[in-house]
């Protein structure tokens, strides 16, 4: 590949960012104007120039049903555990037991990894404490928990969270390797009981 090419390349892999640093730029002064325009477009430029960073690729793909699932999903949780935290904070007995657990992911993507965590931020009662990236397992803190029982629910909505965040901003590679896993719920061999 020839030194334009790769520049060519690098300025289509900034364009994304380059947009976002703009649009960042207009909303700071509070007004449209061309002269924002411009001038967010220089400093965008001027920052991805002097600061470079990787791009960002692979991994990334849009599925609207997918979104859509995801975005309902989040909301849903968004509610019900903010009125979970809010009658556990304010109930009689205050606050059960908190919990650190650690939950392997499934997927390779940087970016998913970073939407995977965000999105489980973001929802009251845990928190992401840790992302060992090389073995790909997040831990959170568990703000409430009952029994043993809660904390498998949670690492089940933890992989539930990862699947849908993967459906829905994954490339196809990281979908099928997702229904490849091993570790899916259909693939898991059956228990048995013991006698």
């Amino acid at each position: 590949m020839t030194a334009p090419d790769v520049a060519l390349r690098r300025l289509r892999d900034q364009v994304p960012l380059l947009i976002a640093l703009v649009l960042v730029w207009n909303l700071l002064w509070g007004t449209w104007s061309w002269a924002n325009l411009i001038s967010g477009t220089v400093v965008a430029l001027a920052v991805t120039w002097l600061l470079p960073l990787p791009p960002v690729t692979g991994g990334a793909g849009f599925h609207p049903a997918a979104v859509l699932r995801y975005l309902a999903r989040f909301v849903l949780d968004l509610a019900t555990s903010s009125a979970q935290v809010a009658w556990d904070a304010l109930r009689p007995g205050g606050l059960r037991h908190g919990a650190i657990i650690s939950v392997p992911l499934r997927t390779d993507s940087d970016l998913l990894l970073t939407m995977i965590t965000e999105s489980l931020c973001l929802v009251p009662g845990s928190l992401v404490i840790d992302l060992d990236r090389e073995r790909r397992t997040v831990a959170l803190h568990l703000l409430s928990v009952r029994d043993l029982a809660a904390v498998e629910v949670q690492r089940a909505e933890v992989l539930a969270t990862e699947d849908r965040v993967v459906r829905a901003f994954g490339s196809a590679t990281d979908i099928a390797a997702l229904d490849r896993r091993p570790d899916r719920p259909e693939h898991r061999p059956a228990r048995r009981n013991a006698p």
